[in-house]
């Protein structure tokens, strides 16, 4: 079984940043690309970040653009979330996530498809 653990949330004042770590461990696929998706109180969950196996390719929410900064790190099999500008509209439970999948579609980042990995969540709260 593979596990996805995050780490690195919690309270910070807006205008602050904060740092986002997703360890894999267990039989892992090492190549699959990665990402974070979050969900407020009330609303559906959407993607925010996500990043492909060598790095050279990101991607990310309009909401989150020029703010956060995703990375990863293969020889740890962990990825990375830098969260800058902090809003209080982006307080949620962040989720890590695995795209296990064979082949990839149009847009394969913006939503989860069964077979997918994903952590328990980390809350991150945005104080006004």
């Amino acid at each position: 079984q593979v596990q996805l653990v995050e780490s690195g949330g919690g309270l910070v004042q807006a205008g602050g940043s904060l740092s986002l770590s997703c360890a894999a461990s267990g039989r892992f696929a090492s190549n699959y690309p990665m990402g974070w998706f979050r969900q407020a109180p009330g609303k559906e969950r959407e993607f925010v970040a996500a990043i492909v196996w060598s790095g050279v390719s990101t991607f990310y929410a309009d909401s989150v653009q020029g703010r956060f900064s995703i990375s990863r790190d293969n020889a740890k099999n962990t990825i990375y979330l830098r969260m800058n500008s902090l809003r209080p509209e982006d307080t949620a439970v962040y989720y890590c996530t695995a795209y296990a999948r064979g082949s990839y579609g149009s847009n394969w980042y913006l939503n989860s498809q069964p077979g997918d990995y994903w952590g328990q969540g980390t809350q991150v709260t945005i104080s006004s």
